[in-house]
């Protein structure tokens, strides 16, 4: 039987600083097997986040083998790690960088030819 997910103690402050900044975010920490803690969404960008405590010492932040094994594995964007509320900005600059590539991509598109 699967015990109850762990929350980082700083999770809930991570998660305020995403939403006072604009982001969306939905809770992902219950899924399991490695799956990142929070899904974040902002200026059309999703982006999975990990959460990891910064107070504790590095051995206790290190990845589990199951999140290990879900980076390494996970198709899409690689997951972002969030070690404190310091580190929000700089994931939604990440994001907003991505957004400015896909735009800029999508104008050097051709226009379909009718």
């Amino acid at each position: 039987m699967r015990r109850a997910a762990k929350v980082d103690d700083n999770q809930a402050a991570i998660v305020d600083a995403f939403r006072k900044l604009g982001a969306s975010v939905q809770h992902l920490h219950a899924v399991g097997d490695g799956c990142p803690d929070l899904l974040v969404g902002f200026r059309k960008v999703d982006a999975l986040v990990e959460v990891k405590d910064g107070d504790k010492m590095p051995s206790k932040r290190a990845l589990t083998p199951d999140q290990h094994d879900f980076f390494e594995t996970w198709k899409g964007r690689r997951p972002f790690i969030a070690h404190g509320v310091g580190d929000v900005p700089r994931i939604l600059r990440a994001m907003d960088n991505i957004t400015e590539c896909e735009d800029a991509c999508a104008k050097q598109q051709p226009k379909d030819v009718q």
